[in-house]
């Protein structure tokens, strides 16, 4: 009869072994990289995005302001499909 405790549990068939991490203990070498506030960045795109759209404004009103001054009746501007939706999409 065998003398003293297992050393080892049984493994059952099928389940595998833990995966231990490998870190390294202390500090981590070379420069540290601090990423940018999510904020911020957010922040800034919607700043680039509205003023962008601004812009684009601007310049509609001023092209549909120098037109219609030049023609002798009024202009009547129409939405393109840009508006209706993405194209490839079908809307049933």
């Amino acid at each position: 009869m065998a003398q003293g405790a297992k050393k080892f549990k049984a493994q059952r068939p099928g389940i595998s072994k833990k995966q231990h991490n490998n870190k390294q203990k202390g500090p981590k070498k070379g420069g540290r990289i601090i990423a940018p506030k999510k904020t911020q960045v957010v922040e800034q795109q919607k700043l680039k995005k509205s003023l962008e759209v601004a812009i684009r404004n601007k310049i509609e009103q001023e092209v549909t302001q120098k037109a219609s001054s030049s023609l002798h009746k009024p202009l009547s501007v129409v939405k393109g499909a840009e508006s209706r939706g993405k194209p490839g999409t079908s809307s049933k």
